[in-house]
């Protein structure tokens, strides 16, 4: 394997390349001093190493690679095998808009679940069309994620240009909230300690499904009463992820699992953190003579208490973890009881006649 050597020469600094522990060829650097000399020949030893007319499978991996540690690259690599499967040994330049349609296509008829469950599914006389045929919701995800990297690989100067990727129009918001007296039906139907927790941390603060099965105690701050959703004194915001107050009933709720923990997460069952709740959730639902109700049924949810209850829409986004506001407008705004009010006051008819 070939191997770059930074090294002093004639009063400056030289990047020499070796193979097989000899020296074949040496270039002067232009920087004479040595933090120069060593940005230098990071930038040429980073241009050596990346890969010539790459093709996406490369690209794909190089990205996931600078975003480890990244909830970005775990998703990716749920994605990677459909993704890749399709696009991997192509170039970039081969990317086309007929063949994103192409892509969509494919992946509305490829069939759901793991192999072990389509046979099931096929056993049981369960119609195909059933278990058949991802949903754009999804597809536009993966395609989002193949955008991302090829981005990537532009501003990294890995490739020249990043192709366009056209995918399938972004799904409705989703409509199911739960009213006030439903979610209490179902905290009444939940029967584990771990499902009546995440319930109370899920409305009480709007958190993503990821952020409250990942939080642990350490950024339960009971002392400023407030709840890290994304890791604290970090530099820059991560998704969705803010700082909110405890209420009071979570606060209760948090001091019993705390006084009880035996790990460092706070949604936690058998002594063992825990992965998912849909199983005990779907459990509860039933119970509590629901349907429609999923993880993310819950920051929904708080979203529409909170602009019922008239709170700012700028409130409600940073409560939610928004960059800005537009989202929660487009989404929550209609649901305030002072929505359009002003403006629908101008068009007042049908007042007394006046006198002639």
């Amino acid at each position: 394997m070939p191997e770059y050597k930074l090294q002093k020469l004639r009063g400056g600094y030289a990047i020499c390349l070796y193979e097989g522990g000899k020296r074949v060829s040496r270039r002067q650097l232009e920087s004479g001093d040595a933090a120069g000399a060593a940005a230098e020949f990071s930038r040429i030893v980073a241009d050596a190493s990346r890969p010539v007319d790459p093709d996406i499978r490369t690209i794909w991996a190089a990205y996931c690679a600078d975003r480890e540690g990244r909830r970005i690259a775990k998703n990716m690599g749920w994605s990677a095998k459909p993704v890749l499967g399709f696009f991997g040994d192509r170039k970039p330049e081969e990317i086309t808009t007929k063949l994103c349609r192409a892509y969509a296509a494919q992946r509305r008829a490829a069939p759901k679940g793991s192999v072990a469950q389509q046979e099931r599914w096929r056993a049981a006389g369960r119609p195909a069309a059933q278990w058949t045929g991802v949903k754009d919701g999804t597809i536009r995800t993966e395609l989002n994620q193949l955008r991302a990297a090829l981005l990537w690989a532009e501003k990294a100067k890995i490739i020249t240009k990043a192709p366009a990727i056209e995918m399938p129009s972004a799904p409705a918001p989703r409509e199911r909230h739960l009213t006030r007296s439903e979610f209490e039906r179902l905290l009444d139907a939940a029967e584990t300690p771990h499902l009546r927790l995440y319930l109370l941390l899920a409305i009480s603060t709007a958190g993503r499904n990821a952020a409250l099965l990942e939080l642990t105690w350490d950024r339960i701050d009971f002392e400023r009463g407030l709840v890290f959703l994304g890791e604290r004194n970090m530099l820059r915001p991560q998704k969705g992820r803010a700082t909110v107050p405890m209420t009071n009933a979570l606060r209760a709720a948090l001091a019993n699992a705390h006084a009880h923990r035996r790990t460092d997460r706070v949604i936690e069952w058998a002594g063992e953190p825990v992965a998912s709740v849909r199983t005990a959730l779907t459990k509860a639902t039933k119970r509590a003579g629901l349907t429609g109700v999923t993880p993310h049924v819950f920051r929904h949810s708080a979203a529409v208490w909170m602009a019922e209850a008239g709170h700012r829409m700028g409130e409600i986004a940073a409560f939610l973890g928004h960059s800005d506001d537009q989202i929660t407008q487009r989404v929550y705004a209609r649901f305030s009881p002072g929505h359009l009010r002003g403006a629908a006051s101008a068009l007042e008819v049908g007042g007394p006649r006046r006198a002639r």
